[in-house]
């Protein structure tokens, strides 16, 4: 099975270490033995985290484009609604699923458009769109790759503004950066092999410097700390 997924993440942090900015949005085909994507689309979005419900809307939005490129059976969003399809969601239908009530309102916003994406998916690829959310392994994959692209995007930020940026990255990953590019891997048990790499074709990492720690307010969160060089 080949799958379409995509995530948003990777968090500009604020003094006490809160997630002010999503960096990144990303969609990617994964397909056996589904450790990485390829290809992959990827934005910087800097959207304000309480409108990150809207972004969902967007990374089917870029599903969409990516599927006038490759072939794929289906498409993993990240909502977690137990694998429903989108185009069988209702209002009547979300009002009986366990989620909590602002979730059931965010949702509600965008539901229009999200069903409007996903039929016109289904009309012309022939495929479902499924909301997978954190189950599924190539959102997870999706939302590495946000983490890595997340890292060159923050240091672009850096360096254009001259200032310290702080990144928050995904749950329970480990960064290497190096010259050529970003990788995050999976620390989670039984994702060793899940990794993200993206390339620096920019050379912005030898603008800044790099240092990680531990998130100390998000436990099983890491954070950088990017410091464009003098």
């Amino acid at each position: 099975m080949k799958a379409v997924a995509a995530d948003s993440g990777a968090a500009i942090l604020n003094d006490r270490f809160e997630p002010k900015l999503i960096v990144a949005t990303v969609a990617g085909l994964v397909e056996p033995p589904y450790r990485h994507t390829n290809p992959c689309l990827a934005e910087p979005i800097f959207a304000n985290v309480e409108d990150g419900h809207l972004l969902i809307t967007h990374e089917l939005k870029m599903c969409q484009k990516l599927l006038k490129e490759v072939k794929a059976d289906v498409v993993h969003l990240d909502m977690s609604l137990g694998g429903l399809s989108l185009e069988e969601l209702s209002v009547v239908g979300l009002s009986k699923m366990r989620v909590s009530r602002r979730a059931r309102q965010h949702i509600l916003k965008i539901l229009p458009k999200l069903r409007k994406t996903a039929s016109d998916i289904k009309r012309v690829y022939g495929i479902e769109v499924l909301a997978m959310g954190k189950e599924s392994v190539p959102v997870r994959i999706a939302e590495l790759s946000c983490g890595a692209y997340g890292v060159l995007y923050a240091a672009e930020k850096a360096v254009k503004e001259k200032a310290n940026v702080r990144l928050g990255l995904p749950v329970k990953c480990s960064v290497n950066v190096s010259e050529g590019g970003v990788s995050l891997k999976s620390l989670i048990a039984g994702e060793h092999d899940l990794i993200s790499f993206v390339r620096d074709f920019k050379k912005i990492l030898n603008r800044v410097s790099v240092s990680e720690m531990l998130n100390p307010c998000a436990r099983g969160f890491r954070a950088l700390e990017i410091n464009p060089r003098v």
